[in-house]
């Protein structure tokens, strides 16, 4: 249990040596059909990823015993846009529904919001994950509209609903 949350996990910033958890993570069926992971995805690819993050990509773990059990990312745009940024998480099946996904969640916009002076987040979510899209109603997101056939899951094409989080 963490000390200073009081929950059974912490949030932390991402380390290289946490591409084989966040790996087996996006290998979990709930996550896949929850982001555009495809299956069986190799640790290279999680490593890579991690040693490509520069200053403008904040990406944070949660963590429970030791392990990964999610992650979310807040990826600021350059030049015209650096009053934006894209948002993108993960939490591990058996975490799901339990805090992990709006403690990530109220971390990066905190982080957004009191540290960066970012305007504008935005993310895409399939247009199924009620769960996901309850979340993010929570922090302020709203929609701004639909892609339909937007990705291939599960042999059909879905439509994903893209939202955004404007700070007053």
């Amino acid at each position: 249990m963490s000390e200073t949350t009081g929950k059974p996990f912490s949030l932390r910033a991402a380390r290289q040596d946490d591409a084989a958890g966040l790996c087996a993570i996006r290998n979990l069926p709930g996550v896949r059909w929850g982001t555009l992971a495809l299956p069986f995805g190799r640790v290279e690819a999680s490593e890579a990823y991690l040693a490509k993050l520069g200053p403008n990509n904040h990406f944070i773990v949660a963590e429970a015993e030791g392990a990964p059990i999610g992650s979310a990312s807040l990826d600021r745009y350059a030049e015209r846009r650096a009053h934006a940024a894209g948002l993108g998480m993960m939490v591990a099946d058996p975490w799901q529904g339990r805090g992990v996904g709006a403690a990530l969640l109220g971390a990066l916009t905190d982080l957004a919001d009191n540290w960066l002076g970012l305007k504008r987040i935005e993310l895409c979510v399939f247009a199924d994950n009620g769960r996901a899209i309850a979340l993010y109603e929570k922090f302020g997101f709203v929609e701004e509209g639909r892609q339909r056939a937007y990705a291939l899951r599960g042999g059909l094409l879905v439509d994903s609903l893209l939202m955004a989080r404007l700070r007053d």
